[in-house]
């Protein structure tokens, strides 16, 4: 349904085309009981699809699995049916007698990374489940009465993970009941549990099983996630189990739908505020997604301007009152809004499917992500158009110029590193507060249970005696873990003159971000840090709005601790293992918030951070540098900017995005005596992400090369070496110098 102008417009680069396909209709699984079968066809469902039957089987015969349909393919309704199964009392394994209730209590609980989507799914299962079916969310935002239902009477509980790390799994002796009961554990969006907070997420579904095998209980762990090659492996990993079963083919029936690649001939942000505002005005419900709450609020603002009369466009992201994002989705569920500008917030809050046409503002890190938002797109006989709107960027630059590497391929493998030490050792304190650890614990958190716990006893926070690790100190070991970040507690950002805290900041950005002088932004608003405590992870700020933003220098230090694996590549050597990164930040630059011209630099005196981490590295020998004809004073420049680019790449080999990952250059690096690049995790430990591009490095490497050498620039962008997050302000980078000595590496 590609409107006729598109065909006329010069930033149409490519066009993609997928076919309708029909549904496979099957019956009801026999063992559904028929009060569940009579409620679903009051609800308008005659019968299930495929693999909504086949996913149901797997579960009901307590095998963990995962289902890795399209989007809107009824992938709630899969997971569904063997709970409401279990609230009669069907099972398809045999369960242990209940320790504490003389009458089994039947349970399930579902995990969301966002409370919104908990609160969207609480609204199917009341529709779809039967009058008694006692089914409740919580949150944060839980009342104690609220609470106190869920654990004592709600048969299906909707949560998030850090609801349950850091208030059921803390006091689960009050949860016994619903605990030792539970027959099914949902984890939604899966694929969203990767890089820390997916190691976070891993550990704290090991405690969950294990807390429950105390109380008798073996749940059966069904995931829903987007599609993956190694989907088995992965959602093995996040739970526990070598793998898992998986159901990959949709029975449901699909709308086609017409991709269309757009290179805007100025401003990404200008194309994407126009196309939203004309599809609008020809009367086509759309969806534009971005990348942050500010870009959501400005493309809603700007495209509200250019509609016509009776056209409504409206602005989603994260930090809305619950009122306010209940509003906007129930106006485009009723289809009384037809344009919206929104973060992902508002695909992980709320299923909205049936869309006209989507906008995706740059492309979102991942073939996954992308097709999950082109998913949003698409009625029922009717065809349905995405637009990719590309930024200024090397990956966007590589994607328009090779569209294969969109739709000739699947989705990435998907990268989990739930053993990191930084991870596991904090939550294997928790656990052990929550019952004393066992040797026979490494069934949960595996073989180096004994030793990480053995530290943790060094350090003074465990206690050994002969029959395991026991927590003794006064305080709730789950306090001094974050899931969202490394390092505990967040440092929080507060106004000086109010009191009130603005928001928080990871411990690993607290130094580039709320340095003395720093413009710290916050929903639109500008603020002036005038004072920096690390010490009491504080930071005071003020609010001013300046006509400048702020942009940290820094200096980066690499060492290599180990090698774990190496091979040839071209005529250098690839290698991956751990290496050790010290960083400072040195001081930083004011820039015109409009045209970003630089005002001024002004020097810090900050700490020096050091931590160790994954990476993959490469080589250059002399020889190859002098056949490049090199002059020795630019290899440094080069080697830098082959770096910028190989990073803004590496998403497309792997599944990561440029902020997880970051990268060292040198034209001598005093470990390897030569020209030598590395890419790195940006977490302690690492999460696997750089240790990818090493399995992928022939394609990667290429695909950089051949971003340096078709770029239209002259002496280096956006579009190739020009980082948003270079240390040292995109200072000394040399595109040609990084061209050559590629090529030659390459041979």
């Amino acid at each position: 349904m590609i409107p006729k102008w598109f065909h006329e417009a010069e930033e149409v680069v490519g066009c993609h085309h997928r076919d309708t396909t029909p549904g496979e209709a099957v019956a009801w699984p026999s063992w559904l009981p028929e009060p569940v079968v009579a409620r679903l066809a009051e609800a308008g469902i005659a019968g299930p699809w495929s693999h909504q039957a086949a996913f149901a089987e797997l579960a009901f015969s307590g095998r963990h699995a995962a289902i890795t349909t399209p989007t809107a393919s009824g992938k709630t309704l899969a997971y569904l049916l063997p709970i409401m199964a279990a609230r009669h009392g069907v099972l398809g394994v045999p369960v242990p007698a209940p320790r504490l209730r003389a009458k089994p209590r039947h349970t399930a609980l579902y995990l969301a990374p966002t409370k919104a989507l908990a609160h969207d799914q609480l609204r199917t299962a009341r529709e779809l489940g039967e009058p008694g079916w006692c089914v409740a969310t919580l949150d944060g935002d839980s009342t104690d009465g609220e609470r106190r239902f869920a654990r004592e009477h709600a048969d299906y509980v909707l949560s998030n993970p850090d609801m349950i790390h850091h208030a059921v799994l803390p006091g689960h002796a009050r949860w016994s009941s619903f605990l030792g009961g539970l027959r099914y554990i949902v984890i939604d969006e899966a694929h969203r549990y990767r890089g820390t907070f997916g190691a976070h997420v891993a550990q704290v579904i090991r405690r969950l099983r294990r807390v429950c095998a105390g109380y008798g209980a073996d749940p059966v762990v069904l995931l829903a996630s987007a599609t993956s090659p190694n989907a088995a492996s992965f959602c093995g990993a996040l739970i526990g189990e070598d793998e898992v079963a998986v159901v990959s083919d949709s029975g449901a029936p699909r709308p086609g739908l017409d991709v269309v690649l757009w290179r805007p001939g100025g401003s990404a942000l200008t194309d994407t505020t126009r196309l939203l505002a004309r599809l609008v005005d020809e009367g086509l419900q759309t969806i534009a997604f971005v990348a942050s709450r500010n870009l959501a609020e400005v493309i809603a603002s700007r495209a509200a301007e250019q509609v016509g009369p009776g056209r409504a466009v409206a602005s989603y992201r994260a930090g809305y009152l619950a009122g306010e994002r209940r509003a906007i989705e129930s106006a485009l569920q009723s289809g009384q809004l037809t344009g919206v500008a929104a973060t992902n917030a508002l695909e992980l809050g709320v299923d909205i499917a049936g869309m006209d046409a989507v906008i995706v503002h740059g492309f979102p890190g991942t073939r996954a992500a992308m097709w999950q938002q082109f998913g949003r797109a698409g009625r029922a006989g009717r065809d349905a158009l995405a637009v990719l709107v590309a930024k200024d960027d090397p990956l966007d630059a590589y994607l328009l110029d090779h569209p294969e590497a969109l739709f000739g391929q699947g989705s990435e493998h998907q990268v989990l590193h739930p053993d990191n030490p930084y991870v596991l050792g904090p939550h294997l304190a928790a656990a052990a507060q929550e019952a004393p650890l066992r040797e026979s614990d490494v069934r949960w958190f595996g073989g180096v249970l004994p030793a990480l716990a053995d530290h943790l006893v060094s350090q003074g926070l465990l206690r050994r005696r002969p029959a395991g690790w026991y927590w003794t100190r006064p305080d709730r070991a789950a306090d001094f873990v974050s899931l969202r970040s490394l390092g505990g507690r967040a440092f929080e950002v507060i106004e000086r003159d109010t009191g009130r805290v603005v928001g928080t900041v990871d411990e690993a950005a607290a130094d580039k971000t709320l340095h003395e002088g720093a413009v710290y932004l916050h929903q639109g608003e500008q603020y002036l840090v005038t004072a920096y405590e690390p010490d009491d992870r504080v930071a005071m700020v003020e609010a001013r709005r300046s006509g400048y933003y702020t942009q940290p220098l820094s200096s980066l230090e690499v060492s290599i601790v180990g090698v774990r694996d190496e091979r040839g590549v071209g005529v250098g050597r690839l290698y991956r293992g751990e290496v050790r990164l010290t960083s400072r930040v040195q001081g930083y630059l004011r820039r015109d918030e409009a045209t970003g011209e630089v005002w001024d630099q002004t020097p810090l005196e900050m700490p020096s951070r050091t931590f160790t981490t994954q990476a993959t590295w490469w080589t250059l020998p002399d020889e190859a540098v002098t056949r490049a004809g090199v002059p020795g004073v630019r290899v440094g420049a080069g080697a830098h900017a082959m770096e910028h680019c190989a990073i803004g790449l590496l998403p497309a080999f792997a599944p990561c995005d440029r902020w997880d990952i970051g990268g060292v250059s040198l034209a001598t690096h005093p470990d390897t005596g030569m020209a030598t690049v590395f890419v790195h995790d940006g977490m302690p430990g690492g999460a696997g992400l750089a240790w990818r591009g090493y399995d992928v490095a022939d394609a990667w490497l290429a695909a950089t090369l051949e971003r340096l050498t078709t770029c239209t620039c002259e002496a280096g962008c956006p579009a190739c070496v020009v980082s948003p997050k270079c240390g040292n302000a995109n200072q000394f980078l040399d595109r040609f110098t990084a061209r050559d000595l590629l090529a030659t590496l390459l041979g």
